[in-house]
């Protein structure tokens, strides 16, 4: 049972997860949306692939983000919802690392460094307490809705494939925030949202290029 581990069962745990997202091919327990189509113009397959590619950036991102929260989180129930949440972000993961792959581009070089930087950010969080870490959830689930709403306004309008993987993906973040408030989430300040989004935006102009 995960209330029974102790910590150095947590840390390989952990180790372990983090090698799984940055270097196995994640495997998916849902369908990937949509269905394939044939490639689209050159023009428009760059522009699908970049956003895509920085969409699989922040799915890296989540992956270590929830991954550093339910080391350190204290509640078996929260831990669980972190879980949770974390298992359906895989989904996410192998999803845009298909779409990348059937647009024949790549992942961000830089997912290594999206990792560590989220993990680190997450167990900073779960650290300050359990509902100040599901407020965090909730904040960038919140923060994440808006960035897949922009994307799906700049994919190319016959690119039905990638528009139904960020659709459910919108989907299933909004599920994740609402998930964490009920868990006893609390709104976090103003200036700590406003920082979220500043290293959010670091990462998702970076990600398109690099």
């Amino acid at each position: 049972m995960p209330g029974d581990r102790t910590l150095a069962d947590q840390l390989l745990v952990s180790a372990d997860r983090a090698l799984k997202a940055l270097f196995a091919r994640p495997r998916a327990a849902r369908q990937t949306p949509g269905t394939a189509q044939p490639a689209p113009p050159e023009a428009e397959r760059r522009q699908a692939a970049m956003l895509m590619r920085v969409n699989h950036a922040g799915e890296i991102a989540a992956q270590g983000l929830y991954h550093g929260q339910a080391l350190v989180a204290r509640d078996p129930a929260v831990r669980a919802v972190l879980e949770r949440a974390g298992r359906e972000e895989t989904d996410h993961l192998a999803w845009c690392e298909q779409r990348l792959r059937e647009l024949g581009d790549r992942p961000s070089l830089l997912d290594p460094l999206w990792y560590a930087g989220s993990f680190a950010i997450g167990a900073a969080a779960g650290l300050s307490s359990d509902k100040w870490s599901l407020g965090f959830v909730a904040e960038t689930e919140k923060q994440v809705e808006r960035h897949l709403d922009s994307h799906l306004a700049q994919l190319p309008e016959q690119d039905a494939r990638s528009r139904a993987i960020l659709t459910q993906m919108r989907a299933d973040e909004q599920a994740h925030g609402q998930l964490a408030q009920q868990a006893g989430g609390v709104a976090l300040p103003p200036v700590v949202s406003k920082a979220m989004q500043l290293t959010s935006k670091v990462m998702t102009v970076t990600a398109r290029w690099i």
